[in-house]
Formats: C-alpha cells, structure tokens, sequence
C-alpha cells in the first residue's frame, strides 16, 4: 500500500502502519520457525555432546560464549536500537535546488540516502568489535588468573582467541544485516542463519565426535571452531544475498560520504548526527542492560565451581529454550515494528498511530499473560522430569532438575519485560534514556546484592541465582510500566493493566493442574509413564484455557490471518 502523491506526513504514517504490521507479524512467524529449526538443531546436537563433555567443560564453554555475546552486544546493539529508529524510506527524494550533488556522495534526503545512513553507522560496529574484542578478552584472563581448572583446560587461549576473530567477522556482515532488517527482508536473513547455524552444530559436533573416537582431548575447542564456521558462513551468505539490493538502490555497503545542505546534520560527512547520539545515549543503557542479562554468569563463575557452573549452564539452556525460540524473534519484531510506527525522527506520532501501537502491545501482553499461567502451571513439574528423560541421570543428579524448576517462575517475567522495554525503547527520548540509564544501573546493583546474599548467606547455588533473576526482572517491569502508562497519558490515552488479564476460569484452571501435578510428583520415579499421567493433566489444563479464553483467540487468529 503507497500513500499519494500529495497526502500529508500524518496520512503517510496511518498507511504505512497497516503494511509495518503485517511485515512485523510475518517477520515474526519466520523468526520463530527460524528459530525453533535452528534450537531443534542445535538441541540435538547438545545432546550427543553431553555424552563427551564433562560439566566442567560445559561450564567453561558457557563463558567463552558470554564472550562473544558480549563483543557483539556492545559493539552492535545500541546502533541497532537507534537504526531501528530511522522511519521508512521516502518514494524517491528530491534533489538539491542545484542539482549537483558532489562526486562520491549519496543525497540525504533521497531512500538511497537514508540506507546509506545506517550503513555507515553499522560500520562502527565492526571497530567497536575490534575493540571491546581485545578489550574483554584481556579481562577475561585477568579474572581467571588463578583458576587452575580452566588455564589447563587443553586448547583455552587458543578457543578464546578464535571466539574473538569469530566475534569480528561476524561483525562484518552488520551493514547487510540493518539493510535487511530496515527493509523487511526476513527471508534473506533466515537463509543466512539457517545455513550458518546447521555449519555451526556439524562443526562443532564432528569435531567433537571426531576427537573422542581418536583419544584427542580438545577440551573447548570444539565450541570455538563450531563458532568460527557461523561467523564466515553467515557472512558469506548475507553478503551474496543483499549485494545486487545496494546497486538497485543506489547506496553501497562500503563508508560513502552522504552530502546534506544542513552541515550539522552528519558528522564528517558520514554519520547521521541524531542518530548517532541517540546509539551514544544507548550505549550506556545497553551496557547495564547487558550486565543485568549476563550478570549471572559472571557471579556464579566468581563463586562456585566449574562443575556448578556446568549445571546451571545446563538449566538456563533448556530454561531458556522458550525465550529463544518465541520470545526472541518476537522482542525483535516489536521493537523493529514500533520503532518505525513511533519514530520521532520526522516529529511526534500522530495519535492514530499511538492508539494502533497502544492496542498491539496490550494484545501482546494479555498473549503473553496467558503463556505465563500454562508454564506456571505445568512447568515446575514436568521440566525436571523431562531434563531427565533427555539429559540422563547424571544431569538430574547434578540439581540440574530443581534448577530447571525454578527456572519457570523467571519465564513469564523474562516474556513481559522483554515486549515492555522493547516499546520503551522505541518511544523514549536522549534524556529519558539516560533517566533509565540510571534506574537500570541500580537494579543492577540491586541484582548483584541479591545474587551474592542468596549464593554466598544462604548458599542456595545455581537455584539463589535464578531467584535473583526473578527479582530483577520483577523491578524492571514494574519501571518499564509505570514509563508507558505515564507516555500514553502525556499523549492523551492510558493503559490498563486489566486489559491484559486473563479471565477467571483460566486463573482456576491454572492453580488446580499446578496442585495436582504437585500431588503426582510425590510418586514419580522418573520413568515414562510419569510423563503420560503429567501429560494426562496438562492436556486437560490446556482444554479448559482454550474453552475460557475462546473469544479472545479467536479475535487473535483473525487479526493474524487478516480476517475481517
């Protein structure tokens, strides 16, 4: 749907929201069977590797891959979250009243302007790379020094360095990753991460099986090489994929000056000033924000051992399968779809569009209610049984089970905070920023105190952690309301948390399945048919919240499906 040629910015903004939604939704869909593909691979494959691999490897592994995580989080995100803010391209653009541009130069305010724009800003993320690569690894070591279990574990330094150039080549496909996503292309980055990720898990798992079957002990190198073989693969593919998009559309993926007759509007000719402050705002927040998610990992490595540390790494996995199958690619989407819905780059929104933004987060919200009261009534039970099945005996001896079991008291809050700031993000201002900057630095605070009180005072190990999470992520939601419900009414509309509850059957349902799994759990032995009786509950569960909440899935598969 295009808007006409004389239809004011308010008019364009109404059409494009409409076609925003749908590219989200789809973008969605694709996302999570992206990644459900792509975790049922990799799951698989942990699978077989837990045959080989001792939790102290498991562990150790775990925090080379919060390594990586991290170069790449706070070399990209932030530019990301400000790119995200860049509204849609125009239908052309004009020329400057002279019509010369000076050689070399993209026009700001033509569509290929505005791409070449955000590709320049991607490519400070390759130098930031660099950076915090060296930077974190140097950290790193400093803060194993005296950890004689991981220094002589065979091939660290050399697993640690290839996780560092594999982190900056990654980075090398940033400009075909914000072109993609800028314009909707999910089917270009689908392929790139399907292929890498299936590279990856054979990478990993023939190295792996490769070694053992020759009496090779290759320690963590395994992980490292599997991690090597992504960053080149997904490279290669975004870039063969998107190459012929830039001639089309008259930008380049390499830094090209962009000529504006506003000199302030670029720094050195290159990167768009506003949203380079805003990525500069960003940063901070991003690098507390990036604390509070892998905190975790760094406290239970100052403070258990390599065999703990394998455990919970082992529970946050099969934890956090829910978020990184669904949740994610969600979280994405909506931040994707209401940073373009609500940019404020052109001015404020209308409140059309305020009012359509208002209505899918609470649909979202009251979705993901209805999510948290089947994993709060089922999952307690049934994880730890299932991690059993999978995992075998010697994962569930470990604590593995009960940890996987408080594990989904942190979900539901893990799936409301992530859709929460993912909208907080895409309306705050510089200075509000900043303000959550600051609140965030105190949960962290709060986080680590919390943390240390219940895995140090009350020696609760991997279980004191995830309750620490818990609280965390409880304050960090209570903040992220209160800053949409006070948004909405400075702009004339509010938020009623009612809206997203589910109705009182649903609630009943919840807490009758939840006692009586707890009931059954007194008699489980571990075997199959203590699944089939969990099962037997949960299915009956599930029947009376899709009776209960009938009208609302229906209006929800309607407003999916396109039906009027």
């Amino acid at each position: 749907m295009t808007s006409k040629p004389g239809s004011s910015p308010e008019e364009k903004k109404d059409a494009s929201s409409s076609r925003l939604s749908n590219a989200s939704t789809g973008g969605a869909t694709l996302l999570i069977g992206l990644q459900v593909g792509s975790r049922a691979l990799t799951f698989v494959v942990n699978q077989i590797l837990l045959r080989y691999l001792s939790p102290e490897i498991f562990g150790i592994s775990t925090q080379l891959e919060v390594y990586s995580i991290s170069v790449l989080f706070f070399a990209r995100e932030s530019l990301r979250v400000a790119i995200q803010r860049q509204p849609e391209e125009s239908e052309g653009g004009s020329q400057p009243k002279d019509g010369k541009v000076p050689e070399g130069h993209v026009d700001a305010r033509t569509a290929a302007g505005r791409m070449q724009a955000i590709v320049n800003l991607a490519h400070i993320s390759v130098y930031l790379g660099v950076a915090f690569a060296v930077l974190l690894a140097a950290f790193y070591l400093k803060g194993v020094e005296g950890d004689v279990v991981i220094l002589e574990t065979k091939y660290f330094q050399a697993a640690l360095k290839l996780y560092g150039l594999a982190a900056i080549w990654e980075l090398l496909a940033e400009p075909c990753f914000v072109v993609v996503q800028h314009k909707s292309l999910y089917s270009i980055r689908a392929r790139a991460e399907a292929v890498a990720t299936l590279l990856r898990c054979l990478a990993t798992c023939g190295s792996a099986i490769w070694a053992s079957r020759n009496n090779h002990d290759l320690g963590v190198l395994p992980f490292a090489i599997g991690q090597a073989v992504y960053a080149v693969v997904l490279g290669v593919v975004y870039y063969g994929g998107v190459w012929s998009i830039s001639s089309k559309g008259g930008f380049h993926f390499v830094l090209t000056p962009i000529f504006s007759s506003d000199a302030s509007a670029f720094v050195f000719s290159y990167f768009s000033r506003p949203l380079l402050l805003l990525g500069a705002s960003i940063f901070v927040q991003s690098v507390v924000k990036h604390v509070l998610t892998h905190g975790d990992t760094v406290l239970i490595t100052a403070l258990t051992s390599p065999a703990v540390q394998g455990t919970y790494a082992l529970a946050n996995n099969y934890g956090g399968l829910l978020a990184r199958l669904v949740l994610q690619p969600i979280e994405e989407s909506s931040r994707n779809y209401f940073g373009k819905l609500l940019s404020t780059v052109d001015g404020p929104p209308p409140k059309s569009l305020l009012l359509t933004a208002r209505k899918n987060l609470l649909t979202l919200l009251r979705s993901y209610v209805l999510l948290s009261v089947c994993i709060l009534a089922v999952g307690p039970t049934v994880a730890p049984l299932a991690l059993k099945i999978t995992a075998g005996s010697r994962w569930a001896k470990s604590g593995a089970g009960e940890v996987l079991a408080t594990y989904c008291y942190y979900i539901p809050l893990l799936a409301i905070n992530g859709i929460t700031e993912a909208f907080v993000s895409s309306i705050a201002t510089e200075s509000e920023v900043n303000g959550q900057s600051v609140w965030m630095l105190a949960f962290s605070a709060g986080f680590a105190g919390a943390a240390c009180f219940f895995l140090g005072f009350l020696e609760m190990g991997a279980q004191g952690l995830v309750w620490a999470n818990v609280l965390n992520m409880a304050f960090r939601i209570v903040w992220s309301t209160a800053f949409i419900k006070s948004f909405l009414r400075r702009h004339g509309s509010n938020f009623e948390l009612g809206e997203t509850l589910p109705n009182p059957l649903t609630v009943t349902a919840g807490v009758a399945a939840f006692t009586v799994l707890n009931r059954l759990a007194l008699s489980f032995d571990g075997g199959w048919f203590d699944f089939v009786k969990s099962g037997s509950v949960a299915a009956v569960f599930l029947a009376v919240v899709v009776f209960s909440e009938r009208a609302y899935l229906l209006g929800l598969y309607k407003s999916m499906s396109g039906i009027p």
